[in-house]
């Protein structure tokens, strides 16, 4: 009787071996949740658009940012997305995908004209 209930376990053991726990698959599966223009604009834009460092325009400082371009939001996208000048596409991070960096740069213009409607 022990050898049968040795068997029993030994075989269920080896039954499961080389199959993924169902709940363990889907975690390895599940994509990331996406990251917000805010999380990209912290962990990102803020090393240097914060202090202003090399010359970037400071958050919240709207004399900064004045005179940059009379197409607004296109330029300024299209630059956190490609870079410029100093600044270096997607603020060096080439892991942020276009949608992130764009929500990054509308985030930061958020801060800096909070009376401004958004889009």
């Amino acid at each position: 009787m022990k050898r049968f209930i040795v068997l029993l376990l030994l075989s269920s053991t080896l039954l499961g071996c080389g199959q993924k726990d169902p709940v363990d698959a889907m975690a390895v599966n599940a994509e990331p949740p996406a990251m917000t223009g805010r999380q990209a604009y912290e962990r990102v834009c803020a090393q240097c658009h914060e202090q202003g460092l090399d010359g970037a325009p400071k958050t919240g400082d709207r004399d900064a940012w004045v005179g940059r371009s009379w197409l607004w939001d296109a330029v300024l996208f299209e630059h956190a997305r490609a870079g410029y000048e100093e600044m270096p596409a997607k603020g060096g991070d080439a892991t942020l995908d276009d949608v992130i960096v764009t929500k990054a740069a509308e985030y930061m213009m958020s801060i800096t004209y909070p009376d401004m409607p958004p889009g």
